[in-house]
């Protein structure tokens, strides 16, 4: 069964190690048939929430940015992966600013496999505990998501570094094979 994946790649660097690895999550899953498609969050006007709570009551946000058109998207997905560089042991500000903005319609997100790619310099995955428990803490707040897995690109601290470490790579692309 054919499945619609929507990526969220938060990195600011396009063609960058989170990149490489969302683009062989993407080979994998469209080899088996599923359709992808990837959303850049540095290309896309999203302001930061302003904590006004007008959603909880419209499930509806009063910001008018591209945050309308990718909570569709993410509605609509039946597989999410958030992909993004590790700073200072945490998720990128652009991921971050994207789960705040999903608060409107968060309760629609239901039943949803989610798969994560995490970049970082250090090579040591126990650095990893806050944005691993960050995403956790998030999927918490879902209706029944299933944490599918996560891809660790680790000891990837410059452009292209994730292209030496091909067990990653085929870890990504096997992923998106077998959603």
């Amino acid at each position: 069964m054919s499945k619609n994946i929507l990526i969220l790649q938060s990195s600011p660097r396009i063609g960058g190690n989170s990149d490489i690895l969302c683009d062989e999550f993407i080979k994998g899953a469209e080899e088996a048939d599923h359709s992808c498609e990837k959303i850049y969050l540095t290309k896309k006007d999203i302001k930061l929430c302003t904590g006004c709570l007008t959603c909880d009551e419209t499930h509806s946000c009063v910001i008018d940015d591209d945050m309308r058109e990718i909570l569709e998207k993410m509605v609509n997905a039946d597989v999410i992966v958030m992909a993004t560089p590790v700073y200072f042991f945490t998720m990128s500000g652009q991921m971050k600013m994207l789960i705040d903005r999903t608060t409107p319609r968060f309760s629609e997100m239901k039943d949803k496999e989610f798969y994560f790619i995490f970049t970082a310099a250090t090579p040591n995955e126990k650095h990893l505990v806050n944005v691993k428990r960050e995403f956790k803490s998030y999927l918490n707040c879902l209706t029944n998501p299933t944490n599918k897995g996560i891809i660790y690109g680790l000891g990837v601290g410059k452009v292209g570094d994730v292209k030496e470490k091909e067990e990653t790579l085929l870890e990504a692309y096997n992923y998106g094979k077998i959603v």
